[in-house]
């Protein structure tokens, strides 16, 4: 890791995915990550950090998008 160590609850950038998550757990080594708006989890092995502002904006109209096109509720 990087000296970061996130909280349940906190919305990060996995490095190796590319993708901003909500931290929901910690098992062993992986964090696991679910999408800002729900959806599938996935493990985190790699470096996580705080998402930026402009990440937590993309991912919140990301959402946006897929809920308009009736992608989620």
């Amino acid at each position: 890791m990087n000296g970061y160590t996130p909280e349940i609850g906190d919305l990060v950038w996995d490095e190796a995915t590319r993708k901003v998550g909500r931290v929901m757990d910690r098992v062993g080594p992986c964090w696991q990550l679910k999408p800002p708006g729900g959806g599938r989890e996935w493990d985190a092995r790699g470096l996580l950090r705080p998402a930026t502002t402009a990440e937590r904006l993309s991912a919140g109209v990301a959402l946006a998008n897929a809920r308009s096109r009736g992608e989620l509720p």
